[in-house]
């Protein structure tokens, strides 16, 4: 089979975020099967170029997975209006790029941003192929939450994409059981969605894994207490409940914050720390995936954080698997099926969304009690392995692939 893929945040090994596309690349590959990616010429996390820019559109083999990197217009972190207008630039460009693959099985398309999806319907369309679309987040009702989408003609009209979408697509891919039954009360048959969690590398993230040398680079010493955040930076994630935490922790010096990643929100969030004088706060940087493992290795506890908004409640986080993979105790701070997800591994505790001062609690607990925390770690990573291996969830994936391909 020949898949087709278009995804405006595609990241390879060498760049910051998650490389999931990427993995399933290398599996369909190790089994015969090739899956081709049109992706933007941009990180998601950065907004800086991956690639340099020769013509309409580029084309890339990394370790042997072919990307075809299509024209977008800069502007991811201006604001949200040139956001639009640079999702619009990839919609249109990623469709010219995408008609060039010849001899296509199937067209997957993911969201968000929904507007890609549209693009990779439309391909299907033109070439009479199933169109496999993979829901990532429920948008666009994570926006209308978030009071990111206020116009009620701008809500209209994206609901009805996001119809348009579920309706046309021949099979619906989520990461999480709750998009699934959310998907099935707006009327998508049961047997159109199929629920298949993300899981992790289990061999990358493993908890031998030496983070030491992570530790000296940032300054620590032997006995801090680590609590590292990995992700995206931006107004979802609720960065500032974390600062007010670390506030409240600023007289136990052997506590620190540490926060791998980028976004929109980097600059303001930096500017802020340093207004609240918090020394036990590190803005890290941006790390390639490959080097994530060592991060991770870093970390004493890892912590996982979104705003107080209901629709979050039904969201995975990509994040906390890995950290589970690695061995590490998550600090939770997301209701939902994550919590029920951490609840049943023991591999963490969970926090009430924008709660710093319970937040500050739970890290002045953990930190006193390093036991604790290695077992927890210790419980993540047996149940991550028993249930979330990538390689199981790849399986259940291509089974579904093959299924719309044979009809």
């Amino acid at each position: 089979m020949r898949i087709l893929l278009i995804n405006q945040a595609f990241v390879s090994p060498e760049e910051p975020g998650h490389t999931r596309h990427f993995e399933m690349a290398k599996f369909l590959q190790s089994r015969g099967h090739e899956l081709v990616i049109v992706a933007s010429d941009l990180n998601y996390q950065t907004g800086k170029r991956t690639a340099a820019r020769r013509g309409v559109f580029m084309e890339q083999v990394i370790d042997g997975v072919r990307i075809l990197r299509a024209y977008i217009y800069p502007a991811l972190h201006r604001s949200y209006v040139w956001r639009v207008v640079s999702f619009f630039s990839f919609m249109f460009s990623s469709v010219w790029t995408a008609l060039q693959v010849r001899d296509v099985d199937l067209v997957l398309g993911t969201t968000p941003p929904i507007f890609q999806a549209v693009s990779a319907w439309f391909v299907a369309w033109i070439r009479r192929k199933p169109f496999l679309l993979e829901v990532r987040d429920l948008w666009p009702e994570f926006g209308v939450s978030m009071g990111v989408l206020k116009n009620p003609m701008v809500i209209g009209l994206s609901r009805w994409l996001e119809m348009f979408l579920y309706k046309r697509a021949t099979h619906i891919l989520v990461n999480s059981p709750a998009y699934r039954d959310y998907m099935v009360a707006k009327g998508a048959p049961e047997d159109k969605v199929t629920y298949i969690p993300y899981g992790t590398d289990i061999d990358m993230f493993a908890p031998d894994v030496d983070g030491s040398s992570i530790r000296t680079e940032l300054g620590l010493r032997e006995d801090t207490f680590v609590v590292l955040y990995a992700g995206a930076l931006g107004q979802a994630n609720d960065i500032d409940t974390l600062l007010r935490a670390a506030q409240r922790l600023k007289p136990y010096d052997k506590i620190y914050f540490v926060l791998f990643g980028d976004g929109k929100e980097r600059m303001r969030l930096q500017a802020e720390a340093e207004r609240m004088n918090l020394s036990n706060v590190i803005f890290a940087g941006v790390r390639a995936k490959k080097d994530m493992p060592r991060a991770l290795a870093a970390a004493d506890a890892c912590l996982a954080i979104l705003q107080d908004i209901p629709m979050f409640r039904t969201t995975y986080p990509n994040k906390v698997f890995d950290y589970m993979a690695a061995g590490r105790a998550t600090i939770l701070v997301i209701d939902g099926v994550s919590r029920a997800l951490m609840e049943a591994s023991q591999g963490g505790v969970f926090v009430q969304p924008g709660n710093d001062a319970e937040l500050a609690k739970t890290v002045l607990e953990l930190s006193n009690n390093p036991q604790r925390v290695r077992q927890m770690g210790a419980d993540a990573r047996a149940y991550l392995v028993e249930h979330l291996d990538r390689r199981n969830k790849l399986n259940e994936t291509l089974d579904l692939l093959v299924k719309l391909v044979n009809g």
